[in-house]
C-alpha cells in the first residue's frame, strides 16, 4: 500500500511537536488508511452475507491497526507489538485508533465500552496524558494492586512512548464519517478528557 504524503496544507504546531518532519505525511496518510480499512471491512461484510453479528466492526478495527502499522513501515518508522497487536510509533508517539460510534456523533460523546479489555485502559492510563490536576482518580472497583498495574507502562511499546488517539466514527454503508486525533485522558467513568484534539479530513474513496 502506498503512503500518500502532503495534503496541500501545513500541519499544525501540535502535530509537528509530536511527529516532527513526518507530521504532514502522517496527517495526510491517516485518513487514507482509514478509508482503505473501511473498504476491506465492507468487502468482508458483503462476503459474509449476514444481517446480524456483522463482521464489519471487528474487521475494521483490525484493518485500521494493520494499515497504520504498514504506513509507519513505509515511512521508515517503528512498529511495536503489544499482546499480539501492532501499533505504529512515530517519534515516540504511538497511534491508537478507536471507533467510538457507528453513526456521526460529537467527539465529547466518545466513551470506552464497559467490556473494553484492561489492556486498553492500561494503554490510556500508562501512555496517555495525565489529567490536568495531575492526579489519577482511584476506581472503586479496583484493588490497589490492580490500580498500579493499569498505570504501568508497556515495556514493549516503550516506557517513554506517548499515546496519540485517532478516534473516528463509521458504519458499513456510509464509511468513515469523521476523524479526530489528539491527546485524551481516560476518566474512571470511561469518558475522555481531551487535552488537545484536531479534526482530520475524510477520504471518501480509498486511494490506490
Amino acid at each position: 500500500m502506498a503512503v500518500s504524503g502532503g495534503n496541500g496544507s501545513r500541519p499544525s504546531a501540535w502535530a509537528v511537536r509530536r511527529f516532527g518532519e513526518q507530521a504532514d505525511r502522517i496527517a495526510a496518510a491517516v485518513p487514507v488508511q482509514l478509508a482503505k480499512a473501511h473498504a476491506k471491512a465492507h468487502a468482508t461484510h458483503l462476503t459474509a452475507g449476514l444481517k446480524k453479528r456483522s463482521p464489519y466492526g471487528v474487521t475494521l478495527a483490525e484493518a485500521v491497526r494493520e494499515n497504520l502499522a504498514e504506513m509507519a513501515r513505509e515511512l521508515g518508522e517503528s512498529v511495536r507489538e503489544v499482546l499480539g497487536y501492532e501499533y505504529a510509533v512515530i517519534n515516540d508517539h504511538a497511534l491508537f485508533p478507536f471507533k467510538y460510534a457507528d453513526r456521526p456523533r460529537a467527539l465529547d460523546c466518545a466513551r470506552l465500552p464497559a467490556k473494553a479489555s484492561p489492556t486498553r485502559r492500561r494503554m490510556f492510563w500508562a501512555h496517555g496524558p495525565e489529567p490536568r490536576d495531575a492526579l489519577f482518580d482511584l476506581d472503586d472497583d479496583l484493588t490497589t494492586e490492580e490500580y498500579l498495574e493499569l498505570h504501568e507502562a508497556f515495556e514493549e511499546l516503550g516506557t517513554s512512548t506517548k499515546l496519540v488517539c485517532v478516534f473516528f466514527t463509521a458504519d458499513v454503508e456510509s464509511g468513515i464519517h469523521a476523524i479526530h486525533w489528539g491527546e485524551a485522558h481516560l476518566e474512571p467513568d470511561r469518558t475522555f478528557t481531551w487535552l488537545h484534539s484536531e479534526q482530520l479530513p475524510v477520504v471518501r474513496q480509498p486511494l490506490e
